[in-house]
Parts: C-alpha cells; structure tokens; sequence
C-alpha cells in the first residue's frame, strides 16, 4: 500500500492540509482531527473524480491502494493530541515545561529544533510502549 504524505497545520479551530503530490490543492476544516480525516477522504475523493471525468491528469498512486500518512508541525501535532494526552503527561514523556509545551500549543512560540526532536521522540516511544501491551 502506498503512502501518500498530508502536510497537516493548525489554523484556529481546525486543520489544514496539503498534499506535495497534489500542487494547488488545499484543505482546511474546523472541528477535531476526526473532523479533519473525514473531510480529508471526502476531499480527495470528490478531486479524483472530478479530474477523471475531465480527462486531466493526477498522481497515479490514488488509482491504487494508499494510506494517508500525517506530517504534522509541532503546534498542530500538540493541539491534536492535548484532548487525549494532558500538558502534565507531555511534559513528563518529553523533559518539556508544561507551560512551555502550552505556548507551543497555542502558537505564542515555536520549539527549537532539538524540542522538537525530544517531542517527536516522545511520542514515538509512547507509540511503541503502546503496541508491546497486551491483555
């Protein structure tokens, strides 16, 4: 299955997307993620049609089975996950402030690069702690 690479942001309320594959085409949503991946699928659905039927060209991995894969800035990925996971357990599973993690949350500064990093990392490794349970 091929993946196809959605460029997610964090406008006020919402998501927005791009997709590099797909010059000029832009999504943007109000609501949760949950909102936004619906919408997401609709999106491209109704684009794949409407080029189809006008004979114009597009990526050929959506005549096939894809999946989207999230490439989310730091803001955007905070904000997705601050619903499930508190600012006390981010802070823990990444060495971060929680206040700090809170401006990053609203958009008041951006993380350095190796912030970043430990974030990433964090939740890779919570990712994985995740898949080696089992009941």
């Amino acid at each position: 299955m091929e993946k196809v690479i959605v460029n997610v942001g964090k406008p006020p309320g919402g998501y927005s997307a791009s997709i590099d594959i797909l010059p000029g085409w832009v999504l943007g949503t109000e609501g949760a993620f949950a909102d936004f991946k619906r919408e997401l699928t609709d999106s491209i659905s109704v684009f794949i049609k409407w080029a189809k039927k006008d004979g114009d060209t597009y990526p050929s991995v959506f005549d096939g089975e894809y999946e989207f894969e999230y490439k989310f800035d730091i803001e955007s990925l905070l904000s997705c996950y601050s619903g499930i996971i508190s600012r006390a357990a981010l802070a823990r599973i990444t060495g971060i402030n929680e206040r700090q993690l809170g401006h990053y949350i609203c958009g008041r500064s951006h993380p350095r690069k190796e912030q970043e990093t430990k974030i990433i990392e964090a939740f890779h490794r919570l990712g994985k702690e995740l898949l080696s349970v089992s009941v």
